[in-house]
């Protein structure tokens, strides 16, 4: 399990937020238990979503291997 910051303010009505370390994620929502589920989900979508796309380009026969920084 991977770890992330997400970054929340109360700004008037409206909780808003960020993954800091994944670009493009932000959501907001009326309650602060919201916006950490949807960043959640929006989160798991945005990291999901590319690794799809790229094994389908991929075809078959290709190789995964983990690195680590």
């Amino acid at each position: 399990m991977n770890h992330y910051t997400a970054v929340m303010k109360q700004k008037g009505d409206w909780w808003i937020g960020w993954i800091e370390e994944v670009p493009g994620v932000n959501c907001q929502e009326r309650s602060k238990e919201e916006l950490t589920e949807t960043l959640r989900i929006t989160l798991r979508e945005a990291l999901e979503w590319p690794r799809q796309a790229m094994r389908a380009a991929a075809g078959e026969g290709y190789e995964e291997a983990g690195i680590a920084l």
